[in-house]
């Protein structure tokens, strides 16, 4: 598909996407994201992560799926979390070091981030929000590419996984996607993991 026509697709995908997530209730949402944090839990093992390996979460915003218990009982279990900052168009994220209660402020997309005094950090597992996902293992995100850039640059040089945080309802049967989109492993919503590498194609009990 051509990148233009990729793009236009997109924008009109993001639109029935944040209608979608928009409607999902509080209560809802709330028990969403104590199932998120079970199933992430349960899918540690596949990663074989060390103790203390620094994995990067992110802050919800608008209406996306929270994370934050899931964070919390990684920290529990001994990982090092981060959260993303974008310093700079076209650039990739940083990843910086972050503990529950740690000061945030704005980063350049106005998204709460650590701050510049924050260690900066290498994770080997990425939690990545999203506003669609598809079976193949492709995200909508909200446009900026800053995820398919930054996946990309640091999977060139060791593996990382990425793992899409969503509700149930925000797959779609086929996510436009262009050359540079960088897929993710799996995706984890309230009902599971939804697993896209190796031969072992779905846990989800959908």
């Amino acid at each position: 598909m051509p990148a233009l026509m990729t793009e236009s697709a997109k924008a009109e995908l993001r639109i029935e996407a944040r209608r979608r997530r928009g409607a999902i209730d509080h209560a809802t949402r709330a028990a969403a994201s104590l199932a998120l944090r079970a199933h992430l839990l349960a899918a540690l093992p596949r990663f074989a992560l060390p103790v203390g390996t620094a994995v990067a979460g992110y802050r919800a915003i608008r209406d996306e799926i929270d994370p934050e218990p899931a964070l919390i009982a990684l920290q529990e279990r001994g990982f090092r979390l981060a959260l993303p900052v974008s310093l700079d168009k076209g650039v990739s994220l940083e990843f910086r070091a972050w503990r529950p209660g740690d000061p945030l402020s704005a980063d350049r997309l106005g998204v709460p981030a650590p701050e510049g005094t924050a260690k900066a950090v290498s994770p080997a597992l990425i939690l990545v929000p999203l506003l669609a996902f598809d079976r193949r293992g492709f995200r909508l995100g909200y446009g900026a590419g800053c995820y398919d850039r930054t996946l990309a640059a640091l999977r060139a040089a060791r593996r990382v996984w990425a793992l899409g945080l969503a509700f149930a309802v925000q797959e779609i049967e086929c996510v436009p996607a262009a050359p540079h989109d960088s897929r993710l492993d799996g995706v984890i919503t309230e009902r599971g993991l939804i697993w896209f590498g190796g031969n072992d194609r779905s846990m989800s009990d959908k």
